[in-house]
């Protein structure tokens, strides 16, 4: 989902850009208190590198392989046959979890990463799903990327009781700890910090 989805959904028009008024419409479509827009798109532009990939990148080299699925892949020869592969990849690394069948079926793939917080796995597919009262999504799952990837994020948000965590303000404190809860560490802490507060300023013009 690029910007301009976003904005066509929410009724501004679609220029692309993200900017104060995206924002305070978006806020507003989606019944978020300023705090809560700010946290929520804070974050969901660092994840998607400032609105732009809403699917998982799994083209990974040997090395990366090696590096960042070295549970899947501690044996180079494995890794070689792998790499460049992302559909094979995705099948290996996700297979017989998060309610996936094993490699050989290609839910790895099916229901790899999407969405503003990279919705993934089978089982959080279809809750996800029921949540949105869309169950054609399990047959279609790109539109996730394309269509509902904010939406995601709010399931996400929702299912894991983040909005409590909003509303304790715009601080460094609760940035940390939003940060964690979704990253499972504090990668790109300085970012969404710096992205959340601009968010924050927009919506108190």
């Amino acid at each position: 989902m690029s910007v301009k989805k976003l904005q066509e959904n929410i009724g501004v028009t679609p220029d692309g850009a993200f900017g104060p008024a995206t924002l305070s419409v978006a806020a507003k479509h989606f019944r978020m208190t300023d705090e809560q827009a700010a946290h929520f798109f804070g974050q969901t532009a660092h994840e998607t590198g400032g609105f732009k990939a809403f699917s998982e990148n799994l083209n990974y080299s040997s090395k990366g392989l090696m590096t960042t699925f070295k549970k899947y892949f501690a044996d180079p020869a494995v890794a070689s046959r792998y790499a460049r592969n992302p559909e094979n990849i995705a099948n290996r690394v996700y297979a017989s979890r998060m309610g996936n069948g094993d490699e050989a079926s290609g839910d790895g793939w099916k229901y790899r990463g999407r969405g503003a917080l990279q919705l993934t796995g089978k089982s959080n597919y279809e809750a996800f799903a029921k949540w949105l009262g869309k169950p054609e999504l399990l047959s279609a799952p790109d539109a996730v990327a394309t269509e509902y990837a904010f939406d995601s994020a709010r399931f996400f948000f929702d299912r894991n009781k983040l909005w409590a965590i909003c509303d304790k303000g715009v601080n460094d404190e609760t940035i940390l700890a939003l940060t964690k809860r979704i990253n499972g560490g504090t990668h790109g802490l300085e970012d969404r910090a710096t992205r959340t507060k601009q968010y924050y300023n927009w919506l108190k013009w």
